[in-house]
């Protein structure tokens, strides 16, 4: 994971302690986050997380499964659960993924789970001190068969027709 992201390296018990502690309560209090474990149904073993976040005017999804359990559906599956419920509970009208630029591993569950690939947002994150660029993709409600909450009209065309 931290090849694709700017966790704190190294990652210590204290950074996780900070988050699950102070950020997770935090962002669930004041509505702007809700953070989730993934435990598989036999074991209850953790194979994934799972959050969305306000950010920027909209909402944006963010996961990461255990190594041992990627290639097996969890992510997806949790992302398209939770997709759902911020449609369906929070009236989320749009939900953005955005990964550093190449990582085809997190792209695949997004697009899995019906994201559609929007562009790429130039210098759009930092990465080891380093300006990096940014995919984004969005799921919309009626992606999942879900009504919008408000009316919605699509461009007729983008700037090239």
């Amino acid at each position: 994971m931290q090849r694709w992201t700017d966790l704190p390296a190294p990652y210590e018990r204290r950074h996780a302690v900070f988050y699950l502690r102070e950020l997770v309560p935090r962002g669930r209090r004041d509505g702007t986050m809700y953070h989730f474990a993934v435990e598989d149904r036999e074991s209850g073993a953790l194979v994934a997380s799972v959050h969305v976040h306000r950010h920027t005017g909209t909402w944006g999804i963010g996961y990461w499964t255990v190594a041992e359990h990627r290639g097996r559906g969890f992510a997806t599956e949790a992302v398209l659960a939770l997709a759902e419920w911020s449609f369906e509970e929070r009236g989320v009208q749009r939900l953005e993924r955005r990964a550093e630029a190449g990582n085809l591993a997190s792209w695949a569950v997004a697009e899995k789970a019906g994201f559609v690939r929007e562009g790429t947002l130039r210098a759009a994150q930092t990465n080891g001190n380093t300006l990096r660029d940014t995919w984004i993709g969005a799921l919309l409600p009626a992606d999942l068969g879900l009504p919008f909450a408000l009316p919605y009209r699509p461009a007729a065309s983008d700037l090239s027709g």
